[in-house]
C-alpha cells in the first residue's frame, strides 16, 4: 500500500457529455430562477400597496356584545406596517359605534383576520370598514 504524496496529482477522467449537459441545464435553471427573483423585486418594490378590508363569516352575539369578523388583504404592491382598520356602525343616520384596530405587518398577498366588538347589533344599521392608514417599512 502506498500513500499519495502531496506532490502527486490525481488524474481525473474527462467529463462525459452527459455531465456537461446536466451541468449546463442546472446552470440555466439556477440563472433563470435568480433572474426571475431579481425581476420580480425590481418590478414590485416601487408599486404602492392595494389594501382591502371586508367582513367575513357570521356576526356572533355573546354576553350582550356582537363580534364582527373581518379580513384585511394586501392585494398587491409593497409590504406595509401599522395598518389601521376602522369600522363604523351607522344606525338611523347616526354613527352609534366605531372601532379601530392596528395590524402590525402585511406582505403582498398576505391576509390577516380579526374581529370588532360592538354593543349594538350591526344588523340594525349599516356597517362600514375602511383602511385609515399604513406605514411603509
Amino acid at each position: 500500500m502506498t500513500k499519495d504524496s502531496p506532490d502527486q496529482k490525481v488524474e481525473r477522467p474527462p467529463r462525459s457529455s452527459a455531465e456537461w449537459v446536466s451541468f449546463i441545464l442546472a446552470s440555466l435553471i439556477c440563472a433563470t430562477i435568480a433572474g426571475l427573483v431579481v425581476y420580480s423585486w425590481i418590478i414590485e418594490r416601487d408599486r404602492p400597496p392595494i389594501l382591502k378590508v371586508e367582513a367575513v363569516g357570521n356576526v356572533r352575539a355573546e354576553n350582550g356584545q356582537f363580534y364582527i369578523p373581518f379580513e384585511v388583504t394586501n392585494v398587491e404592491g409593497q409590504t406595509v406596517e401599522s395598518v389601521q382598520v376602522i369600522a363604523e356602525l351607522e344606525i338611523g343616520n347616526e354613527i352609534k359605534e366605531t372601532g379601530d384596530l392596528e395590524i402590525d405587518f402585511l406582505t403582498q398577498g398576505e391576509k390577516e383576520e380579526g374581529a370588532f366588538v360592538f354593543k349594538h347589533n350591526p344588523r340594525d344599521g349599516k356597517l362600514r370598514f375602511r383602511i385609515a392608514s399604513y406605514r411603509l417599512p
